[in-house]
């Protein structure tokens, strides 16, 4: 993106107080051009009250949005002319067919003729369904179709409020490979989502959001390298293994497991447990060391790489997605 990247849609400081409770925190964000910029919160965080004021829907409070330079509240004609956005489901008209839906919303846009409408069926993959009527349309076929209309003014920014609700796994693999694409043409895609795998495989950052609180923002895969592995330790006995581990300085005991039924013995201090730890994977070798000169017996030893959800609930003390 260069050292300078241009900046499509800027938050700064935003909060929002509906009848004398503040529901978002004083948000700030960039999205820069040609990106795909996860908003990833669990429902209740925030999300959909963002997205209500990223288009002026509703005021904040405090704070300031802009797209493309001009503020969403002040400069409201200026700023929508280079947003597209589709705010929980479509709008279509189920009687009539796909090319009729979009010819509808053509009339209400400035200089969008036949030839653009045609380009959006292009772009959205919808050419051969394009004349069928609307409710003989798949939740897919939907979502692209609103897709296309938001894209009729030509946006600079694409705003999309849980673009995979409800749609099956392949529908799933094949809205996230659309929104890849999209972006792939210079366009700014503002994805919301409460899937963690979805953000994590399709976007270039993220901002994480929490009781209304932007608590972290970056490249996906930085802050996932941020986040510490989970080690499995497979042992006997529990509890000497726990205090070696739990004497180490950067070592972080994040669960015990029930015993492991393949060891079982009716002795219980050779009980064979599992023990979750989080530690930078470095130190596997000096802490199984470690184990086995203080005499504890060593099944097994699994790295798991750190995942967004495992960052999420380190961020959120645990707050449940969905």
């Amino acid at each position: 993106m260069g050292s300078h990247p241009e900046v499509v849609l800027s938050v700064h400081n935003v909060k929002k107080t509906i009848k004398k409770k503040e529901i978002i925190k004083g948000i700030s964000f960039e999205v820069y051009a040609g990106e795909i910029f996860g908003f990833l919160g669990p429902n209740g965080s925030g999300k959909t009250t963002t997205i209500r004021m990223l288009v002026d829907l509703i005021a904040p409070t405090e704070g300031t949005i802009t797209i493309c330079g001009y503020d969403v509240h002040k400069q409201h004609n200026e700023a929508m002319q280079y947003v597209g956005c589709i705010v929980e489901n479509p709008e279509l008209y189920s009687y009539l067919s796909g090319w009729e839906n979009l010819e509808h919303f053509a009339r209400m846009l400035p200089g969008i003729n036949e030839e653009r409408i045609q380009e959006v069926v292009k772009i959205v993959g919808m050419d051969a369904r394009i004349h069928d009527t609307v409710k003989t349309y798949s939740l897919g076929m939907r979502q692209r179709l609103g897709i296309a209309q938001a894209l009729l003014n030509r946006p600079k920014l694409l705003i999309l409020d849980e673009p995979t609700n409800g749609l099956d796994p392949q529908g799933i693999k094949e809205m996230r490979m659309f929104i890849q694409e999209l972006a792939q043409t210079g366009l700014s895609l503002f994805v919301s989502s409460h899937l963690l795998s979805e953000i994590q495989q399709m976007c270039d950052r993220v901002a994480i959001i929490s009781h209304g609180q932007v608590i972290k923002v970056g490249e996906v895969d930085a802050l996932i390298d941020e986040s510490a592995s989970r080690v499995v330790w497979r042992i006997s006995p529990k509890e000497r293994a726990l205090e070696l581990l739990n004497a180490q300085n950067d070592v972080v005991v994040l669960d015990v497991s029930h015993k492991a039924e393949e060891y079982d013995s009716s002795d219980s201090s050779q009980e064979v447990h599992d023990i979750v730890t989080q530690l930078n994977p470095e130190t596997v070798p000096v802490v199984t060391r470690q184990l086995v000169e203080a005499g504890i017996q060593l099944y097994g030893v699994e790295t798991k790489s750190p995942t967004l959800e495992d960052l999420f609930l380190s961020l959120t003390e645990g707050k449940r997605i969905g």
